[in-house]
């Protein structure tokens, strides 16, 4: 008998420059923040909140998404471990919505794509790091 789980609890993606990170992915996304290092901690919360590594947590609401930022390269899907993330929007529309947004923050991306059973949105993080929205038919 195999272990079951209902989904999934969080990602941590290994990034290089934490501050450009959290600028692509807070003008993208706009999730809320969870954790972070208070600019203001003492010794003590600093060691507590050591696992973050300088990072962020964000709350997609109910799944989190964390930023570490230990990376000295770059990322690239053909090696061993994550070939990219997607995040499920409800509609096409949301995702022409998606794209425009992306052209507003000048991030460059795929056209959206209609790949038989959904429809998809490609995209990079500054690390190279495959990202995609996808939307049901």
């Amino acid at each position: 008998m195999g272990l079951t789980s209902t989904s999934i609890a969080h990602v941590r993606l290994t990034v290089t420059d934490i501050e450009r990170s959290r600028q692509f992915y807070e003008s993208v996304f706009g999730w809320p923040v969870l954790l972070e290092v208070p600019d203001n901690a003492n010794e003590a919360t600093r060691s507590q909140l050591g696992f973050l590594y300088g990072g962020v947590i964000y709350d997609l609401g109910g799944t989190l998404l964390g930023l570490r930022p230990v990376a000295s390269d770059r990322f690239h899907e053909d090696r061993c471990g994550l070939d990219h993330i997607a995040f499920r929007v409800s509609s096409k529309a949301e995702l022409d919505a998606a794209a425009a947004h992306l052209d507003e923050v000048g991030v460059e991306h795929e056209p959206v794509k209609d790949i038989g059973p959904s429809y998809i949105l490609e995209f990079r993080d500054p690390d190279n790091i495959a990202l995609e929205l996808t939307a049901p038919k």
